[in-house]
This record gives structure tokens, C-alpha cells and sequence, in this order.
């Protein structure tokens, strides 16, 4: 449908300007002398408006030539055409009320061959102008509807994160916790079940958190000391882990499961090589209107970029630069004894939604 004529505030609006036109062709009439004012507002606006209603088929003449593929010549052609079917049709109009006025005795006004050539002129012009404000119209609904596209687009990308991020649980992990829990019911069956209830909640947490684009950091530190529980029984002293967060930064808003890909890969290339194990520090502190996370663990040798299940540290950044574009910083680095991830997030809580950046 008629996007002037399907909604009622474009409608109006629409019936609003063709009226003024019909205002301003009467004043026209009045200063060619072709009738005073009373009589020039009923020729006028009657025919006017009716012509509106026929000016917006330019609307469906711009739609059958797309933009993008039309060709100059064509174009130009129907265009005229078109103009000179609307201004033969315009000029009957006012020919036909002019007629049935005079034979009903409400006014009469005489239409000479010159002021009829004039009149065909204006509805030629008038429909070639409402041609190219309806392809501008539809240029400017092509673009929101790319707008909206983009939109749809990021959603369903983030949609297939959220699927990707359910599945990135690293099945290893998962298969090595099952092999302990197995092993453990025969030696120590209080450990079995309390690596199975925290195996469970880590699981729990971490779905439950996989379905929300951001959540406070104190529940993505809770998923992980849930992790680092499971992971612990198989470890034991051999894993140690310290947080440190600023009080100000418990609430602050993070995309899901951000640090547990990074604690995982802390243990799996760094902690589970070392024969007397090590100490995975978190430091949280926030600066003006920045977060900023600091994650390192000691490691002998130069880990690789994988996380859990093939999830590397530059897909974590692609990740970021998705959701923040360039307002968010990752980078890594390996000292003599330790490897060191830093993450840098705009501030953001709950009173602030965060929004992806375009």
C-alpha cells in the first residue's frame, strides 16, 4: 500500500499540502483575473485534492523502475510519459468541474486555450515533481529498511554467539571431569559428589548466563570460581586462583562468559604444564569511565592462541569489536614466567544499558 496513504497522520498531512497548493493556484487565478477569490477556492481545491490522490500513483511508477536498476533513457522516457498522461488528466479535471459548475449554475469561470495550456503545463510539472520526491520517498525507505536489515543482521549474529558460546564449553573439560568423578567413587565418594554438584552448577550458571547479552561481573566471577571448583578436584593444590576487584566494579556490566574462556586457557596452557602448578590472578579496578581486566598465570613455555574448544584469543577480540566496535581494547602478552591478558571495556551498569556500537 501507499506508505502517505496507509498511515492516517501521512494522510492528513498529505491532504494538508495539496490543499495549500489548491490555496496557491486560486490566488494564481485571482491574479490572472480569472475569478475572485470565492470562486477561484471552488475550482481550485476541489480538482487539486483529487489530483493529490492521482499524483501519489508516482509512488507505484517509481517502484516498477528500482534505483539500482534503472537505465537513464527508459527512465527519462516513462517519466515523461507518465507526467503527460497526469497533465492531460489534471487538465480534464478542471475542464470537467468547470463544465458541470457552469451547467449547475454554482460559478462560472472561462478557460481560454492559453490559461488551458497553463494548466496542462502545471499538472505536467506537478506529477514530474511528486515522481522524484516518491523516489526520494523510497531511497530514503530503502535505507531504513537496510538499517533495519543490519539491525536483524547483528541480532541474529549475536544469536548464533549466544549458540556458540552454549556449545564452547570445552568437551574435554567436560570428559576430564567425568573420568575424576568416575575415578573418585571408588576412592572418596563425598569428593565424587562434591565435584558432580559443582560440575552441575557450573553448568547451570553458565547456560542460564549464555542467554543474556551482558551481565554484571560478579556473576561472570561466580561462573568462574564455579569452574575453577570443578577444576580444582582434579588439581588440587596444584591450582590456585586470587580475584581482586574493585568494589565499584562488581556491577559493572560485561558480555557473558568473558573470562571463563580465559581462565580455562590460563590452566590449560599455563597452570596444568607446571609440576608445582601456580596462581591465576583476576585484578578488576575501574578508571574514569573504563573497566579494566587483568588476568595472568604463570606458564613455562609459549602458549598457543586456543581457548577451550578452538575459541582463540583474536576471536575474543573480533567478539569485542562486535559488540563495542573500537571502544574496546584485548591484548596479550608473555613475560619471562607469566602470561598476561588485558581487557579494557567502556563503564557501563545497570542503570546504563550497554548497546552495541555501529
Amino acid at each position: 500500500m501507499h506508505p502517505l496513504i496507509s498511515d492516517k497522520r501521512k494522510l492528513a498531512s498529505t491532504i494538508l499540502v495539496w490543499l495549500l497548493l489548491g490555496v496557491l493556484t486560486a490566488k494564481f487565478m485571482v491574479l490572472a483575473n480569472l475569478a475572485v477569490w470565492e470562486t477561484a477556492l471552488q475550482f481550485s481545491l476541489p480538482v487539486v485534492v483529487v489530483f493529490g490522490f492521482i499524483a501519489c500513483s508516482a509512488f507505484y511508477v517509481c517502484r516498477a523502475l528500482p534505483i539500482n536498476k534503472r537505465r537513464v533513457i527508459p527512465t527519462i522516457i516513462v517519466f515523461i510519459l507518465a507526467s503527460v498522461f497526469a497533465g492531460g488528466i489534471w487538465l480534464a479535471l478542471c475542464l470537467g468541474w468547470s463544465s458541470l459548475a457552469s451547467t449547475m449554475g454554482w460559478w462560472s469561470i472561462q478557460l481560454s486555450e492559453h490559461t488551458n495550456t497553463l494548466l496542462f503545463s502545471a499538472g505536467f510539472c506537478c506529477y514530474l515533481i511528486s515522481l522524484l520526491l516518491h523516489d526520494v520517498l523510497i531511497a530514503g525507505d530503502n535505507v531504513r529498511k537496510a538499517e533495519l536489515n543490519a539491525a536483524i543482521s547483528s541480532i541474529v549474529a549475536r544469536e548464533a554467539e549466544l549458540q556458540m558460546l552454549r556449545a564452547q564449553i570445552n568437551p574435554h573439560f567436560l570428559f576430564n571431569s567425568l573420568n575424576s568423578i568416575s575415578a573418585l567413587t571408588t576412592i572418596d565418594g563425598a569428593a565424587a559428589r562434591a565435584m558432580t554438584i559443582s560440575l552441575a552448577q557450573f553448568f547451570r550458571q553458565s547456560l542460564a548466563l549464555s542467554t543474556q547479552e551482558t551481565i554484571p561481573l560478579n556473576q561472570e566471577v561466580a561462573l568462574c570460581t564455579s569452574f575453577l571448583e570443578v577444576e580444582k578436584t582434579r588439581f588440587g593444590s596444584k591450582l590456585q586462583h586470587e580475584f581482586s576487584i574493585e568494589e565499584i566494579a562488581q556491577t559493572a556490566l560485561i558480555p557473558p562468559m568473558l573470562l571463563q574462556p580465559l581462565i580455562e586457557n590460563a590452566i590449560k596452557h599455563g597452570i596444568r604444564d607446571l609440576s608445582d602448578g601456580g596462581v591465576i590472578k583476576v585484578d578488576v579496578f575501574t578508571r574514569d569511565k573504563w573497566l579494566h581486566i587483568a588476568i595472568r598465570n604463570p606458564c613455562e613455555h609459549t602458549p598457543s592462541n586456543a581457548i577451550g574448544n578452538g575459541l582463540g584469543l583474536t576471536n575474543i577480540k573480533q567478539r569485542l569489536i562486535n559488540i563495542y566496535a573500537n571502544q574496546a581494547r584485548i591484548r596479550w602478552d608473555k613475560t619471562s614466567s607469566d602470561f598476561v591478558v588485558e581487557i579494557t571495556l567502556p563503564l557501563h551498569y545497570e542503570a546504563q544499558p550497554l548497546e552495541a556500537t555501529s
